[in-house]
């Protein structure tokens, strides 16, 4: 399996996932936001900042990043193919399309809370190092970062 940059001639496939695991996503709950999202996803593509992972035709994991902002912006992988590596392939990928001289930056799940073990333990295996804590769409987050 590998990352590629996603095309627009993806989108549907993409976004798929993104109503399969939208729930776990602060910001995604309405279908307003999902299609918000969606406009966000194909401007990401036309930046060639947007990452995904495919088997047999159907995106199993999606990834964005802002070179401007030197970040990760949103990974999500599909939970029946959780645990096997789809997200350490996406993150390897935009790490090596991100500037590795400045610190880059990632917001996620705080520590007790349950929907980041798994994410947490991946940004840690990077490198990334608990940074402020955060909200985002009104839920509690923290920034992880990723020194030089």
């Amino acid at each position: 399996m590998q990352a590629v940059f996603g095309e627009s001639s993806c989108i549907h496939s993409w976004m798929q996932l993104v109503r399969k695991v939208g729930r776990n996503f602060p910001g995604l709950e309405t279908e307003e936001s999902i299609n918000e999202h969606e406009r966000t996803v194909l401007k990401f593509m036309n930046k060639r900042q947007a990452l995904c992972v495919k088997s047999r035709g159907a995106i199993i994991g999606v990834l964005l990043f802002s070179r401007n902002r030197n970040m990760i912006c949103c990974l999500a992988v599909d939970p029946e193919r959780r645990k096997q590596g789809i997200a350490s392939i996406l993150l390897r990928k935009a790490l090596n399309e991100l500037d590795g001289s400045r610190e880059i930056t990632v917001s996620t799940f705080r520590e007790n809370d349950e929907k980041g073990i798994a994410p947490r333990a991946l940004y840690r295996k990077f490198g990334f190092e608990e940074g402020e804590l955060t909200e985002e769409f009104g839920y509690p987050n923290q920034v992880f970062v990723l020194r030089s």
